[in-house]
């Protein structure tokens, strides 16, 4: 049984030839890349869904609603009034403690490009993500088989 290692140049691994103890050593890296995969997959969907309420919720920023009444956030749960005097301007976070005035259209169209570039990465991290999936399940598989005819030579 072989399988190719992440790198494309990397040569095909025959795991069937492997000692125990170096076949286990690979399960554990298998297992360790891809509880980080999946862990960062879980954090861009969280930065991804941060993103889209940002964009659904410039679409209250109409020029219609100068003047009115609206509950500013402090905290996740403290609020304090406030009236919309510019509503056509927003101030962006673009990162690292860095913002931004841009108009509504430039803010919806910042939020766009981010979420586009965060599903095209998700999309291939998830894509990485799967394929460690796949080798870690024949390795473990293979593993079992090691281990059980390790069993079976110690009983004989």
């Amino acid at each position: 049984v072989t399988f190719k290692m992440a790198s494309s140049a990397a040569p095909r691994l025959d795991i069937s030839k492997l000692p125990l103890p170096q076949l286990n050593g690979l399960r554990e890296e298998l297992e360790k890349e891809v509880d980080y995969l999946t862990n960062s997959v879980q954090q861009l969907k969280l930065v991804q869904a941060k993103f889209f309420e940002s964009q659904k919720s410039l679409e209250i920023m109409t020029a219609g609603n100068n003047g009115k009444e609206v509950m500013v956030p402090l905290t996740s749960s403290l609020y304090v009034p406030g009236r919309l005097e510019h509503a056509d301007k927003v101030m962006v976070d673009v990162g690292t403690g860095y913002y931004m005035e841009k108009t509504t259209e430039e803010a919806k169209e910042f939020f766009e490009r981010k979420l586009k570039f965060l599903t095209e990465n998700i999309d291939a991290i998830s894509r990485i993500a799967q394929g460690k999936a796949g080798d870690l399940s024949m390795v473990e598989e293979m593993f079992q088989q090691r281990l059980q005819e390790a069993e079976r030579a110690k009983k004989q």
